[in-house]
């Protein structure tokens, strides 16, 4: 069955415990933090995800599912690894090199933390072949990176049709996971290419019934 991470991006000021147990009572499998350094994108919501992400923790058991879009992934690792979460997924983009996706893997693990690769729309699907073994998740962002309420790119579809094939024929144990834009018109054309994940912010939070969106997500 799909999974379903809600993006806490727009959540208001002043409504989060309202909203993050209303988000937790209608099932959704993870939180999903956005952290961005107004540097690797252009908005800035490091603060603002630290302290939801902590508050979070406080209040709720759901996994927390970070997305690091931050240039000095290194520093953004161990800061929110303070929060204790299920997974951190960092950019192939903001690594020079093949060494430095390895040491950051390897870091993340060693902290007992599942560690996912994130991909944005310009990068080849290829370019993380090599890193699959190694990881829990790929998170292909099906719009650019950095802000909220985009339209999906449907060129990522076939993005991840190609990934979920390479993975089945190598027999590879990952889970694919799609960010941005994604909806009640679009997520069936995701679900069918291939990602068991699904990450929606826009779709669920501005729903009058949280439940109902996220249930429709998931199904089969």
């Amino acid at each position: 069955m799909v999974e379903v991470s809600t993006s806490i991006l727009t959540v208001k000021k002043g409504e989060e415990a309202e909203t993050f147990f209303a988000l937790e009572k209608a099932k959704t499998d993870y939180f999903h933090i956005d952290v961005m350094d107004g540097k690797f994108v252009e908005k800035d919501t490091y603060k603002k995800m630290m302290e939801y992400a902590s508050y979070i923790k406080r209040i709720s058991n759901l996994p927390l599912d970070i997305h690091l879009m931050t240039e000095n992934v290194q520093k953004s690792i161990e800061d929110f690894l303070v929060v204790e979460p299920n997974i951190i997924t960092f950019h192939l983009e903001a690594c020079k090199n093949k060494e430095e996706v390895l040491k950051y893997i390897n870091y993340i693990k060693e902290n007992n933390c599942k560690v996912g690769i994130s991909i944005k729309p310009n990068t080849k699907i290829e370019e993380i072949y090599e890193f699959l073994p190694y990881i829990h998740m790929v998170l292909v962002m099906t719009v650019e990176p950095g802000k909220g309420g985009q339209t999906l790119l449907s060129d990522m579809i076939k993005k991840i049709e190609k990934l979920r094939e390479y993975v089945n024929n190598n027999k590879i144990e990952v889970d694919i996971e799609a960010d941005g834009g994604i909806n009640l018109k679009n997520h069936n054309l995701v679900k069918k290419a291939g990602a068991n994940i699904l990450v929606a912010g826009t779709a669920i939070l501005t729903a009058i019934n949280y439940e109902n969106i996220i249930e429709e997500l998931k199904k089969d």
